[in-house]
């Protein structure tokens, strides 16, 4: 039997997510978190909206599950991310543990792996997955603030 649940599906959440955040003037990235199959988080950048710079979508999700399970830990745990962690972000999900780290585009200007930021060493990183559709919506974004 073929499973339905991989990480294109999910990713397709982590875009809708991330149209949230583009139709409300947020950049536009969107997270899930997500064990066995389940979404157990949801969350979106809210920046703008809250007057934060801590509320990336990552944060939001990782605060969400942790809620959710009852415990800090995301063991177990795949986080699926529009675009790549900044190191605020990833640091979180250092001290997070969490399992598995999927995102769409990549940051080579601000994500964590361009200023050497290190993940937990048990946490597996996919790159790449639906990285053409969360780049175009980043850029979408970026030419509608630039009129």
């Amino acid at each position: 039997m073929i499973n339905p649940f991989t990480d294109e599906y999910f990713m397709k959440k982590a875009l809708q997510e991330a149209e949230m955040a583009f139709d409300k003037g947020e950049i536009p990235v969107g997270a899930i978190i997500v064990v066995n199959n389940t979404v157990i988080a949801r969350s979106h950048n809210l920046t703008e909206l809250l007057n934060d710079v801590t509320a990336h979508a990552e944060m939001q999700a990782i605060t969400a599950a942790a809620n959710y399970l009852g415990g800090k830990y995301l063991k177990d745990c795949t986080l699926y991310v529009t675009l790549e962690p900044c190191q605020m972000c990833a640091g979180a999900l250092y001290w997070s543990q969490i399992s598995k780290i999927v995102f769409g585009a990549s940051d080579e200007h601000r994500g964590y792996m361009k200023m050497g930021t290190q993940l937990h060493p048990k946490t597996v990183v996919k790159r790449g997955v639906l990285a053409e559709e969360a780049s175009d919506l980043m850029k979408q974004f970026f030419a509608k603030k630039r009129k």
